[in-house]
């Protein structure tokens, strides 16, 4: 990988667009520490060992800690896409036909995407901090509360969330990576020097003398269960099977067959992105009904089912990730459209026919390579909650290691598809050949 950046850094185009990402990024991190005016952050240290608050955080990407004016991060961006991409399954069918004009609809797809992300973002911040305010036992999070509070907050909160939204999106055209994954995953990073600091002190601060020892142990196990697990997962994340392609057309000096890869794991990180997101926006509403209906039945089953330090909503949220995996794979390969451009380019699968039962025999195919790519995100994310479960409730940062299994997915799958970008650039740029102008 460093192999790789300062190969990447001695080409002009490349390291603009590495130096852009970074400062586009250092923005966000700058916005994710200022604290949305009329609103006492310290209040949250309340609500700081809160499941909800914790997920919230990781969507955000590291702004909800101190309710910042990027607090809201991409998540409404993410609930928008999620329900547009649900709506174009023939659900809608002006969004079908604008998914089919190419180019010209995805403009079109987009530009609703974000009417819609402002509508979510407007309603999920208010949502957030009504929440936060009826959660918060001792001092108000907003120091002032009314209608006209609650408003501006979610105005300057909305106004964020479109910013860190476009931001976004100028990382995804002009530096490199998905723009959302890299918010998320600089959230991450940027947490994890305090997560260490909280489990150091917590193994080996705050402890009798006489329990030095299992800390040390548990300490050896957890370093043993990270290494094995961001082996096995960059394994699976790479994994492929190469379906075999036949050319009826031989062009001079063209291979008469080639191979279509498939990933085992097609939708890559995003499934785990959705779920986190889909699980935590229940969580903010219920949050604004905890004062007037805690203990009533209702609110009582709502609140286990999302939260995922529980057992009903630890299986709700590997369900989501599962089903999102079958959901996006499909999307992001789109057998359909495969099927009709092998046919255009005189290409076919051998021992299939081309047409519908290439599209068939590849649908069966990415069903079975989905089912092991969404078992297995399933269970990363699982394990660490599971867990999370059996840690002493004394332990405060060991309990946040429930949400470990969703940072290293995203930690990895983006590094990953980040290191496969600058492959990219880096093998284009030789065949540029001769009327390459880069230093």
């Amino acid at each position: 990988m460093f192999r790789l950046l300062k190969k990447a850094f001695r080409v002009k185009s490349i390291r603009s667009k590495i130096l852009f990402t970074v400062f586009i990024l250092f923005i966000f991190r700058l916005g994710a520490h200022i604290t949305v005016p009329g609103v006492n952050a310290q209040a949250l240290n309340e609500l700081k060992d809160m499941p909800f608050l914790s997920m919230l955080n990781i969507v955000s990407g590291g702004g909800m800690q101190n309710l910042s004016v990027f607090a809201m991060g991409v998540s409404p961006g993410i609930t928008a896409s999620i329900v547009i991409q649900l709506l174009q399954m023939d659900i809608v069918p002006k969004l079908v036909e604008w998914g089919k004009q190419g180019e010209v609809g995805r403009k079109k797809i987009n530009q609703v995407t974000r009417y819609l992300t402002l509508v979510i973002g407007f309603v999920q911040s208010i949502a957030i901090v009504a929440g936060f305010n009826q959660l918060s036992q001792f001092k108000n999070v907003v120091k002032a509360p009314s209608v006209g509070a609650y408003v501006l907050i979610g105005v300057i909160l909305t106004a964020g969330t479109m910013f860190v939204t476009w931001m976004g999106e100028q990382i995804t055209e002009k530096g490199f990576g998905n723009g959302v994954s890299m918010i998320i995953f600089a959230g991450i990073i940027a947490g994890v020097p305090k997560a260490v600091k909280d489990l150091w002190e917590d193994s080996f601060v705050n402890i009798d003398s006489s329990e030095i020892w299992w800390s040390i142990l548990f300490i050896i196990v957890l370093v043993i269960a990270v290494i094995v697990i961001v082996t096995v997962t960059t394994y699976v994340q790479q994994a492929e099977r190469k379906i075999p392609i036949q050319y009826t057309k031989r062009v001079q000096g063209a291979p008469t067959s080639s191979y279509l890869p498939l990933k085992v794991n097609a939708a890559g990180v995003i499934p785990v992105i959705f779920a986190s997101s889909l699980i935590s926006t229940p969580s903010t509403i219920l949050a604004m009904f905890a004062k007037s209906h805690e203990g009533e039945g209702w609110y009582d089953i709502m609140s286990k089912v999302f939260n995922y330090n529980t057992i009903p909503g630890s299986i709700l949220y590997t369900v989501l990730i599962v089903a999102f995996t079958f959901f996006y794979a499909f999307v992001q390969v789109n057998p359909e459209k495969m099927a009709e451009n092998l046919q255009k380019q005189a290409s076919y699968i051998p021992r299939v026919r081309p047409g519908k039962p290439t599209e068939e025999f590849v649908s069966k195919l990415l069903m079975r390579l989905s089912t092991v790519g969404s078992i297995f995100l399933g269970l990363i994310a699982l394990l660490p909650i599971v867990a999370s479960m059996l840690i002493d409730e004394s332990r405060s940062s060991l309990k946040s290691l429930g949400l470990g299994g969703t940072s290293l997915l995203i930690i990895i799958g983006v590094a990953l598809e980040a290191e496969k970008q600058l492959e990219g650039l880096l093998l284009k740029r030789q065949y540029v050949g001769f009327i390459n102008t880069d230093d």
